[in-house]
């Protein structure tokens, strides 16, 4: 068996304490967190991957003419419709397509001896004919208790501590990252200032659409995706902290940026998490003040992680370190945007948020153990004064206790650039 994860033991464990009797993962194998953790990055568009407790996986997939792709996850792979083709069950449904489904579902559920007990489903797909798909199958079989998990279930537990497989593609995918940030950088700097304004050589002004051009083309050719999109935001929209950014806005010199890049492997894979502050040319007095607060807080936290301390301790620690600052906080005030007002961390892997998470929707199991990868991401928002700021690394805590950032990169926040031309 080939099942990309060396804590498969830790898996079977989390679904006998959760009462989970199987998983049922859905979707394709790209782009599907749950089904890439265990069957790696493939060409199959529609698969249903069945895992009971302490027995292997086996997935069955929907076009027969995927069987060689599908067979590269290294699992036990049958086509749903290959000794029987698909047009034998549309007839006996009389044309209803998501019947015949359901009717090879329910055969393949026999064969593997699961007609019964408390199923955990996750996946992807259409959401409505999954729905209609676990209805059909529980007329056959009422017996199956098909339940869903949000962010706590066996399986999100299980990838909350990553593997040193994984962590090798996180650091990969980190060090992608990082270059690209790095090109941004060098591009940035290579530019022209003139009238507070960035200009090319051309004179035309450089726009937060021709940086993001630049970040899709760089992240492609290194073989990144980037599904969420990348905040390069200036001014006050750097103020929102979720703000993407205005394409049509001109960079310019003294005006904090926020650059938040989370791109992934390609085809949906691990992914990778890191912010900076730039100002470019020179900082404002108090854009500076506030980004050596926030840098200084980032370090702080970082120096003061300790192994197996819950992750939502960190955020009170953030906001405890701000409010002493004179800022308000999300702690102090749960509705506040301004100053600090969100949560100080998230996990990433096959999601860019996952467990652990730190802030409102934290869970009661979400400290911080070895192996497990997460974020410290303290910031400070201002949009009444026209700027933000976050620092944001990715930390993994390795079997020796020690937090290791996984992709180093320069904290610099004046980026000098060239006089008009």
């Amino acid at each position: 068996m080939k099942v990309r994860l060396e804590n498969f033991q830790a898996l079977h464990k989390e679904m006998r304490e959760s009462g989970v009797d199987a998983l049922w993962i859905c979707g394709d194998l790209r782009n599907n967190p749950d089904m890439v953790y265990f069957t790696g990055i493939h060409h199959v568009i529609d698969a249903d991957l069945f895992l009971k407790v302490d027995e292997e996986p086996v997935l069955y997939h929907r076009v027969t003419m995927e069987s060689e792709e599908a067979a590269l996850s290294g699992l036990n792979t049958t086509p749903y419709f290959l000794d029987r083709p698909l047009n034998d069950y549309l007839d006996a449904n009389n044309g209803d397509l998501l019947r015949a489904y359901a009717d090879r579902i329910c055969e393949a559920l026999r064969e593997i001896e699961l007609t019964e007990g408390r199923i955990a489903l996750s996946g992807s797909g259409k959401i409505a004919r999954l729905y209609a798909l676990v209805n059909l199958v529980n007329e056959q079989f009422p017996a199956l208790d098909i339940q869903c998990f949000l962010d706590g279930g066996p399986l999100a537990k299980s990838r909350m501590l990553k593997s040193n497989s994984e962590i090798d593609r996180i650091k990969k995918i980190g060090g992608i990252t990082t270059e690209v940030m790095g090109r941004v950088q060098e591009y940035i700097s290579r530019k022209f200032e003139s009238k507070g304004k960035l200009l090319h050589e051309d004179r035309s002004p450089v726009l937060i659409g021709d940086v993001k051009k630049q970040i899709q083309l760089w992240l492609a050719e290194l073989g990144a995706d980037n599904p969420e999109d990348t905040i390069f935001s200036i001014g006050r929209d750097g103020g929102v902290p979720h703000n993407t950014g205005n394409p049509d806005d001109v960079l310019r010199t003294g005006v904090p940026i926020v650059f938040d890049i989370f791109p992934c492997e390609s085809g949906g894979g691990y992914f990778y998490d890191i912010t900076r502050t730039w100002s470019i040319g020179y900082a404002a007095d108090e854009a500076l003040a506030v980004y050596e607060q926030v840098l200084d807080v980032h370090h702080r936290l970082i120096t003061e992680l300790k192994a197996g301390v819950h992750f939502r301790q960190i955020q009170k620690r953030t906001c405890q370190l701000f409010a002493e600052l004179g800022h308000p906080t999300i702690c102090g005030d749960k509705t506040t945007t301004s100053g600090y007002c969100h949560s100080i961390g998230h996990g990433v892997g096959l999601n860019i948020h996952e467990k652990p998470f730190s802030g409102a929707t934290t869970a009661k199991d979400d400290f911080l153990n070895p192996g497990v990868v997460f974020t410290i991401e303290p910031g400070l928002y201002y949009p009444e004064k026209g700027f933000g700021v976050r620092v944001e690394d990715t930390l993994y805590l390795n079997e020796h206790g020690v937090f290791e950032i996984l992709a180093e990169y320069p904290y610099d926040h004046v980026i000098p650039v060239k006089k008009s031309i």
